[in-house]
């Protein structure tokens, strides 16, 4: 085999971000996971411990609130739908009386006349 070369004495000064032998990946969970990595800390929603895949428990994983925002436009949609119809209800009475009462107020010379050839 060939000699070891140690690849970060001959990497350019100065250039290069900051690495953390010892950052900490910390789960929504609980869970801490010790790593290297440019950032000191990061903080995850799922991880290994938690994850449905790795657990072999079903749970809903829930990104950016996508369930929530479905949930909340349904019951806004319901809610929508419920008031639409109580409003109708109060103007049913009303409508009628109206158009019957147009109907009757009707001029003549308004109607429409058919003349029969």
């Amino acid at each position: 085999m060939g000699k070891f070369i140690d690849f970060r004495k001959n990497m350019k000064k100065d250039i290069h971000p900051k690495y953390f032998s010892e950052a900490k990946i910390i789960c929504a969970c609980g869970n801490v996971i010790t790593t290297g990595s440019v950032k000191e800390e990061m903080k995850v929603e799922v991880c290994s411990a938690c994850h449905p895949f790795y657990t072999g428990k079903k749970r809903l994983v829930d990104s950016t609130g996508r369930v929530d925002r479905f949930k909340k436009r349904m019951e806004k949609s319901e809610q929508m739908a419920a008031d639409k119809v109580e409003r109708a209800e109060k103007k049913k009475p009303a409508v009628k009386a109206v158009k019957l009462a147009k109907k009757i107020a009707k001029p003549v010379a308004k109607r429409k006349v058919v003349k029969k050839k």
